[in-house]
């Protein structure tokens, strides 16, 4: 049974999308010197998928994760080629949609990668896992899903349902062995928070989501493995993110007030 006091990495089959760079090769790394018996790594970017294979000597998959017939066939072929998904590890992200002039399609696909991915996830792989005694699912979804993001109208508010989905799965199916764990990074350096091609400053979204550090994509995979195995449904990476949300849920309308104050510092503007 995949369920204990603790969950062990080792001899686990683990898939992991978004793998082709950032997040999710340095997850099928660690995963790997965790001693795993699977590790399938999934990206539309099949070319990175295969390079992130190679290392570990797992398996690499091409899949468009918004759409739901390929993440079924992701989760078919594993299953059919490598035996039982102990955790499925819904790590593809995207960034779009920065504002209200941004097009309908910037919204649309914001919401059908950093939501419905979890959600096809889930409706394939739920009744299997509960058919052989459980499984889990970890949900990447960010700091952004818990207090938002400047810059970032479509990412904060697709993250936030991510984090939504995420507890309504886990507090639906908990029960029947079914374990959650939402991974809410803040900033981390991969592709997303890298500046614009032809420029060395960030975009305002990426410096907001900085002002505590970056982290490195190996250090947030160490921290991945020990929340896993204390099976919590919150994963973050910056501890200060703990401290921001209990603000945040205390002081409503002070909050806001203090996250519109560092948007105005952030385009330079005085406050008033």
């Amino acid at each position: 049974v995949f369920y204990g006091p603790a969950m062990e990495i080792r001899e686990k089959c683990i898939v992991v999308t978004g793998a082709a760079s950032g997040i999710g090769r340095a997850l099928v790394h660690r995963f790997h010197a965790e001693g795993a018996r699977q590790r399938v790594a999934v990206d539309k970017n099949e070319a990175g998928a295969k390079e992130t294979a190679k290392f570990v000597g797992g398996a690499a998959m091409r899949c468009d994760v918004s759409d739901e017939a390929a993440v079924k066939q992701v989760i078919e072929d594993t299953e059919a080629n490598f035996g039982p998904i102990d955790l499925f590890c819904s790590n593809a992200g995207i960034g779009a949609g920065m504002d209200l002039a941004s097009p309908n399609e910037e919204w649309q696909i914001s919401w059908d990668v950093n939501v419905m991915s979890h959600v096809y996830a889930a409706r394939h792989l739920v009744p299997r896992m509960i058919e052989r005694g459980g499984g889990h699912f970890m949900n990447t979804s960010s700091a952004a899903g818990l207090l938002n993001q400047l810059g970032g109208a479509a990412y904060g508010t697709s993250k936030h349902a991510a984090v939504g989905f995420g507890e309504w799965l886990a507090m639906t199916y908990k029960h029947q062995g079914i374990g959650v764990s939402m991974l809410c990074p803040q900033a981390v350096r991969t592709a997303m928070t890298a500046p614009p091609p032809g420029s060395e400053e960030g975009t305002l979204a990426t410096n907001a989501a900085a002002s505590d550090g970056m982290m490195e994509p190996e250090e947030l995979a160490d921290i991945v493995v020990e929340g896993l195995a204390e099976e919590r449904f919150i994963i973050l990476t910056h501890p200060e993110v703990l401290e921001y949300m209990r603000r945040k849920t205390n002081d409503y309308d002070r909050w806001i007030g203090g996250m519109n104050r560092l948007y105005r510092r952030l385009l330079g503007e005085a406050d008033s």
